[in-house]
C-alpha cells in the first residue's frame, strides 16, 4: 500500500470514528431526555435504565451521571435497612463520588451525599459533607441548619444510649451523686457536638431572621445541655431551660407570622411554596 492509500485509509477510519462518536453523543442525549421524562413521572426504575444508557454512550456526560445518582437516591427509603434499600443508597453515593473525583466542587453531588448520610444516620459523614457544601456556598442558611440538625440528632442518640445503660429515659435529668459518671460521659460525648450545633443554628438564623425550624432546634439543643450536662448545677440547669423556652417562644412566633402571611397571600390569590425540612420533635415546656 503506497503512502497516498495509507493516508486515505487513516482519514476514512478517523471519519468513521468521529461519526460513531457523534452518533453516540446523540444517543446519549436522547437517553438522557427519556430518563428525565421518566423521572418527572416518578418512573424511577425506567429513569435509571435510561440514565445508565446515556452514560454508556457518553461517559463524559456529567449531567447524566448526576441524574443517575439522584434517581438511585430517590429510590432509597430512609429507615429501611434491607439489603436492597441500602444497596440503592450505596449506588447513589458511588455515583456522587465518581462525579466528585473529577469535580470536587460539585455542589449537587456534595449535598446529595450529605442528605443520604444524614438519612442513614451516619452523622460524622453527613456533617463532613454539609461542611464541604457550606464552604462552597457560605451564604446558604439551610446548610448551617442541616449541620445543626445533624449535631442534635447525634447528641440525642448519644444521650439515649448512655442513659439507657443506666436505666434512664432520654429526657430524664442527670443529677445527683450517683449520676456523676453518666454526666461526665455525656459531657465528653456531647459538649463539642452541642456547641457546634448552637453555633451553626445561630448562623442560620442570622442569615434568615424568621428561620423557625432553626429556632426550634436551638430550643432542643439547650434542653440537651439542661438535661444531660449540668449535673448538680441547678442554677445552670434553670438557665438553660429558660433559654430553651425563649427559643421555643421565638419559633412559635415566627411560625405564627409565617402562617398569617401565607393566609394573606392565599386571600390575594398568591401561591405559597414550601420546601420541606426536618421537622423538630415536640419538646415539653
Amino acid at each position: 500500500m503506497n503512502t497516498r492509500a495509507r493516508l486515505l485509509t487513516v482519514v476514512a477510519v478517523a471519519a468513521a470514528l468521529l461519526g460513531t462518536a457523534g452518533c453516540n453523543k446523540l444517543r446519549a442525549r436522547d437517553e438522557l431526555n427519556k430518563g428525565v421524562q421518566a423521572y418527572k413521572n416518578a418512573l424511577y426504575e425506567q429513569a435509571i435504565e435510561h440514565f445508565k444508557d446515556a452514560v454508556r454512550y457518553d461517559d463524559d456526560l456529567k449531567v447524566a451521571k448526576l441524574y443517575l445518582a439522584t434517581a438511585y437516591r430517590s429510590q432509597y427509603v430512609p429507615g429501611v435497612d434491607t439489603p436492597d434499600n441500602l444497596a440503592m443508597a450505596q449506588q447513589a453515593l458511588d455515583g456522587y463520588r465518581e462525579i466528585l473525583e473529577k469535580n470536587p466542587q460539585d455542589l449537587d453531588s456534595i449535598k446529595g451525599s450529605a442528605w443520604l448520610y444524614m438519612q442513614m444516620k451516619k452523622w460524622n459523614e453527613a456533617r463532613e459533607y454539609y461542611n464541604r457544601a457550606k464552604d462552597i456556598d457560605p451564604n446558604d442558611p439551610d446548610l448551617y441548619y442541616s449541620i445543626g440538625f445533624v449535631d442534635w440528632s447525634q447528641a440525642y442518640e448519644n444521650a439515649a444510649a448512655v442513659k439507657a445503660s443506666a436505666g434512664l429515659k432520654v429526657e430524664d435529668e442527670v443529677k445527683g451523686k450517683h449520676d456523676q459518671k453518666i454526666c461526665a460521659e455525656l459531657r465528653a460525648k456531647n459538649s463539642p457536638i452541642v456547641e457546634d450545633g448552637l453555633k451553626m443554628l445561630q448562623t442560620a438564623i442570622d442569615k434568615r431572621q424568621d428561620y423557625d425550624d432553626a429556632m426550634a432546634y436551638m430550643n432542643l439543643l439547650y434542653r440537651r445541655k439542661a438535661n444531660d450536662m449540668t449535673c448538680d448545677d441547678a442554677q445552670a440547669r434553670a438557665e438553660y431551660v429558660r433559654t430553651a423556652n425563649d427559643w421555643s417562644d421565638k419559633a412559635m412566633a415566627a411560625r405564627k407570622k409565617k402562617a398569617e402571611e401565607a393566609a394573606r397571600k392565599n386571600q390575594a390569590g398568591g401561591i405559597v411554596l414550601d420546601t420541606p425540612t426536618p421537622t423538630p420533635p415536640s419538646a415539653a415546656r
